[in-house]
């Protein structure tokens, strides 16, 4: 699974935590620049968008969880700390990563 980050300058122990949940991070943006606030230039092989409240305005929030919503990629917004992360993405899918999911599709 592949995620695109918004907000935060620096990660930290983050991408260890999405390796995790066998997410890996397809890219990183601060948000703070005026182009990270628009559209993104391409949102191909993205499944997650990770939203990170405390780096970010509402304005840009809100442009990310309607471009989400319109691609139907599923988004995660939680504060910029591996615990908060974790609980969020406990909701969106378990740490056994896409093959546990159970809203993975059968085959």
């Amino acid at each position: 699974m592949n995620a695109y980050l918004v907000g935060a300058d620096v990660l930290g122990n983050i991408p260890e935590l999405l390796s995790q949940y066998g997410i890996s991070i397809h890219k990183h943006v601060s948000g703070r620049h005026a182009a990270h606030q628009r559209k993104p230039a391409s949102l191909k092989g993205v499944d997650l968008i990770i939203l990170f409240t405390d780096f970010l305005g509402h304005n840009v929030m809100r442009h990310y969880r309607e471009l989400a919503n319109e691609e139907k990629i599923r988004f995660v917004a939680c504060r910029r700390s591996v615990c908060s992360l974790s609980q969020s993405l406990d909701k969106v899918c378990p740490r056994q990563g896409c093959a546990a999911c159970p809203q993975q599709p059968r085959r």
